[in-house]
């Protein structure tokens, strides 16, 4: 198994990169005019999971974005993901 060392030495920058590209898409939503979308709320919900000091912090974020309705709804086309669960 690696050190903590061994697996930032390995995976830091990309690390690193995915939070900065998260943080530009960020700003690129604000720079835009309109309302918060749905799926925008969901994902800020999400944000704060990965501060959390836990070791399910990739499932717990999973399932933020997951529907868990088990009835087809009558203006979807198809069950699947959406992006969002349905409120």
């Amino acid at each position: 198994m690696l050190s903590k060392k061994e697996l930032l030495d390995m995976q830091f920058i990309d690390a690193r990169a995915r939070l900065i590209d998260l943080a530009a898409f960020l700003d690129r939503l604000e720079r835009h005019e309109g309302g918060d979308d749905i799926r925008l709320s969901y994902f800020k919900a999400a944000l704060p999971i990965l501060l959390e000091n836990r070791p399910d912090r990739a499932k717990a974020v999973l399932e933020r974005f997951s529907d868990h309705t088990t009835e087809l709804s009558e203006t979807a086309p198809f069950q699947g993901a959406s992006g969002a669960p349905v409120s």
